[in-house]
């Protein structure tokens, strides 16, 4: 299930230790319409980091850091991309 808030919402999020990570996941079948990753503008990119550090503030929790990846999707080929957004 999405994390959602009003203005964005996150597809996944994963947590190692003090490390919070917020993915955005982005598929497409073929590069017709521009790649996955080119899919992601920058409206949604400021969405997805608002919601991030939303999602974190309700950990209640201090010294977390945030990183935020993009997974993409190409057909059958995954491609991760940390530190992206």
């Amino acid at each position: 299930m999405n994390w959602t808030m009003r203005g964005g919402e996150l597809d996944v999020v994963a947590r190692r230790g003090s490390l919070i990570v917020v993915c955005e996941v982005k598929a497409r079948a073929s590069n017709a319409y521009g790649t996955p990753l080119e899919s992601i503008t920058p409206l949604k990119q400021q969405r997805v980091r608002r919601a991030g550090f939303a999602f974190v503030r309700t950990l209640n929790e201090s010294g977390l850091s945030v990183r935020f990846d993009v997974a993409t999707m190409l057909g059958t080929t995954l491609e991760i991309y940390e530190n992206v957004l």
